[in-house]
């Protein structure tokens, strides 16, 4: 065990890293080390000369768009590695100057206090899962732009189809389409094009998420999630790769809390302000919550691929899924009778739902290599 303790901030960039060091103790001496690049031959030489004999090296960093290799690097050495959830670091209400430098020593002094709070690393295979969820989540955003843009052409030629559109029916009568200029249909096929390549993108990685899906350690948890409404394979296999293991959270109100569906609030002494929920957190994560909350609206009933998907699980898991549905689509009806706008109903929905995600993926049991 290390007699000293030394705390190494790092304010880490795409080529550089900055270095702070505080010395272990409450007034012990906090100094910049430097600039160093952000290579792993570069932190090999910072822990060679920051350890010592009986001189223990704790690191943190930012989490930020460099991802977890330095955490992953540091740790595979020996050495303990927070990565820093950005939005929760103290931060003085007067202080308006910031650079590097003092973002490296601000961090190694609050990591040696204490008041730095982590969040969870991934492994490598659930960095991957979720990577390639977040690129479907792309693929899906890129066809809702593509099919605007061709409804936007087509409205500006004053074409109207008055049917469900991107079917079968609806391309066969954009083939039919005819215009004055020999230009417009060019920019129609063009259009089409777009949308079905951004289709033909979405359905590869949806096959490629399913593919991978028996090989991943929280395959379980994603196939117990498909016991409840409005959560299907990739509904599942998404949120649990943004959320990862929710064995972390020790009750639903963390797990709430964290999507940011919980209300913010402003009260001092005998006055108590709560306004709209705080939408801290994932928003990947409570944004596809809130979309299965919709499904809430219709009564409650097992459809036939609801029953397929239960089918393999433990009778506790569907009696859990089961009362969730019962008590979330006759809250739903309750809430609408108030009056309330759909969207605030939904979100209200969308919290409660989170709490019987987090029950289920508590009957789960997880093996990890």
């Amino acid at each position: 065990m290390a007699d000293r303790i030394t705390y190494v901030g790092l304010d880490v960039h795409k080529e550089s890293i900055v270095v702070a060091v505080a010395v272990g103790g409450l007034r012990g001496e906090v100094r910049e080390y430097g600039r160093i690049a952000n290579t792993a031959a570069a932190l090999d030489r910072l822990m060679r000369k920051l350890s010592g004999e009986g001189v223990g090296l704790r690191f943190c960093y930012e989490a930020g768009p460099c991802g977890y290799g330095i955490q992953r690097h540091l740790s595979a050495h020996g050495h303990e590695c927070m990565v820093v959830a950005p939005s929760l670091i103290p931060k003085r209400a007067g202080d308006r100057v910031k650079t590097d430098r003092r973002d490296a020593a601000s961090l190694a002094r609050l990591h040696r206090a204490g008041e730095l709070t982590a969040v969870w690393v991934p492994d490598a295979g659930h960095e991957a899962m979720r990577d390639l969820v977040r690129a479907r989540l792309d693929a899906v955003h890129a066809l809702r732009r593509a099919r605007q843009q061709l409804s936007g052409f087509l409205l500006r030629q004053g074409c109207h189809y008055r049917r469900p559109a991107w079917t079968k029916l609806h391309r066969r009568w954009l083939a039919g389409l005819k215009f004055e200029l020999a230009v417009h249909h060019i920019v129609l096929e063009d259009y089409v094009q777009a949308v079905e390549a951004a289709a033909a993108r979405r359905d590869r990685l949806t096959a490629q998420i399913e593919a991978m899906l028996p090989d991943w350690s929280l395959a379980p948890v994603v196939a117990a999630l498909q016991t409840m409404r409005g959560m299907a394979l990739v509904n599942a296999a998404t949120l649990i790769a943004e959320l990862g293991d929710l064995s972390r959270f020790a009750n639903p109100r963390q797990l709430m809390a964290y999507l940011g569906l919980v209300p913010s609030e402003h009260s001092s002494g005998a006055s108590i302000r709560r306004g709209g929920i705080t939408k801290a957190g994932n928003a990947a994560a409570r944004r596809l919550l809130i979309e299965a909350a919709w499904s809430y609206r219709f009564p409650a009933r097992l459809s036939r691929e609801l029953l397929l998907r239960q089918e393999s699980q433990p009778k506790l898991i569907r009696d859990i899924a089961w009362k969730g549905q019962l008590r979330l689509c006759a809250r739903y009806r309750r809430l609408a009778r108030t009056g309330k706008p759909a969207n605030i109903v939904t979100t209200a929905i969308a919290r409660e739902l989170a709490g019987f995600v987090w029950a289920i993926a508590r009957q789960v049991t997880v093996t990890t290599d």
